[in-house]
């Protein structure tokens, strides 16, 4: 076994290079597909948990419900539904 001794300001160089390295080879963070109702209120801009229900109940948006207490909600249907109602500038 070979022992490397660093000076420490070569050290921390080297440390600073190792993490810049793995920030720009890092993959780019893909957004979850499945949101709970909290983030989906979010994206919508809108803070009435009645006014998603009804968005959800006309099938507006899509949703998932694994369990009985547990409403997920499809990110891109929401990202559909926000398209589908945005108007063109003039």
């Amino acid at each position: 076994m070979q022992v490397v001794c660093l000076q420490e300001e070569a050290f921390y160089k080297l440390f600073d290079k190792v993490v810049e390295h793995l920030e720009q080879n890092r993959p780019p963070e893909t957004p979850f597909k499945w949101i709970d109702g909290d983030e989906a209120m979010q994206l919508l801009k809108i803070t009435s948990k009645t006014t998603l229900q009804k968005l959800r109940d006309e099938g507006k948006i899509r949703f998932s419900q694994p369990q009985k207490r547990i409403i997920l909600y499809d990110r891109n249907s929401i990202d559909a539904y926000l398209e589908l109602h945005a108007r063109e500038t003039f």
